[in-house]
C-alpha cells in the first residue's frame, strides 16, 4: 500500500500543491491546518510520515513535535520560512529527520520524503540478515552496541536502537575508525550525502540526541568523547 503522507500547514495554497503533487507520485495524503488536527490524525489516520508548518497558529510544529518526542515514531520532516541556523538546530533537537526551507521545490520535497521513508522502512522492517564469514564485516561489535552496517541496525543489549540516518552515519563513521578523532568538519562531510543541509555546528546536536539514543552520561560520557578544540570519537574507557 502507498504511503500515507499527512501535511499540515496552515496555508491552503501550500497543502493544495503539495497534496496534488504527492498523489500524483503514487502516494496517500491527508492535509489539516493546524498541530490540533495534526495530533488527532495520527492517533487515527496512521500516517507513515508528517510534514509539520513550523509556524502553524494554535499548536505550532515545534510544540507538537515536542509533545511526540516520547510518544511516536513517525518520522517528520519540517517544513518552514524561517531559514535562521537556530532554527534548524531546535528541529534537530526534537527528533526531526528532516528540514525544508520555503519556497521549495516539490521535486526535491518528494526526494527528501522518499529518502526519509526508505531508511524508517529498514530500520523497523528489515530483517537482520544471518551472519556468515563472508558477511561478518557487516557487523561490528563495540561494547555493548552492535551495529549492522547491512541492515542499518545498531542494538543496544540486543535491543533495537531507533536512530536517524545522520545518527547512524555518525556513529558508522566512529566505530569504524575506533581511535581516530574526527572534527565537525569531517563528520559533516561524511553525512553530506543524506538529505540533511548541514552545519558544523548541528553536528553537535546530532550528537547530542545521538548519546541520549544510546544512553550515554551527559556529563561523563562513556560511548562519544568529546576531544576539546577537535572533535569528537569514541570512547577509550
Amino acid at each position: 500500500m502507498e504511503s500515507l503522507i499527512l501535511v499540515a500547514d496552515d496555508e491552503i495554497a501550500i497543502r493544495e500543491m503539495v497534496c496534488a503533487y504527492l498523489q500524483k507520485r503514487g502516494f496517500r495524503t491527508l492535509a489539516v491546518s493546524d498541530g490540533f488536527q495534526a495530533m488527532d490524525s495520527l492517533e487515527t489516520d496512521k500516517p507513515d510520515l508528517m510534514l509539520l508548518d513550523v509556524m502553524m497558529p494554535g499548536l505550532d510544529g515545534f510544540t507538537l513535535a515536542k509533545l511526540l518526542m516520547n510518544r511516536s515514531t513517525v518520522p517528520i520532516l519540517f517544513l518552514t520560512a524561517r531559514t535562521e541556523e537556530s532554527d534548524r538546530v531546535v528541529g534537530l533537537e526534537l527528533g526531526a529527520d528532516d528540514y525544508i526551507s520555503k519556497p521549495f521545490s516539490l521535486r526535491e520535497l518528494t526526494a527528501r520524503i522518499q529518502t526519509v521513508l526508505r531508511r524508517s522502512q529498514r530500520q523497523h522492517t528489515s530483517p537482520p540478515p544471518v551472519a556468515t564469514p563472508e558477511s561478518s564485516t557487516n557487523h561490528k561489535l563495540w561494547k555493548d552496541i552492535e551495529i549492522d552496517f547491512e541492515s542499518y541496525r545498531v542494538k543496544k543489549h540486543g535491543k533495537i536502537l531507533d536512530l536517524t540516518a545522520v545518527q547512524f552515519q555518525i556513529l558508522t563513521l566512529l566505530m569504524k575508525f575506533p581511535t581516530k578523532v574526527f572534527s565537525r568538519l569531517d563528520i559533516l562531510e561524511e553525512v553530506r550525502n543524506s538529505t540533511f543541509d548541514g552545519y558544523e555546528r548541528t553536528i553537535d546536536v546530532h550528537v547530542k540526541n545521538l548519546r541520549k539514543a544510546l544512553g550515554d552520561d551527559v556529563k561523563k560520557p562513556q560511548y562519544i568523547e568529546t576531544v576539546r578544540g577537535v572533535g569528537y570519537r569514541l570512547g577509550t574507557d
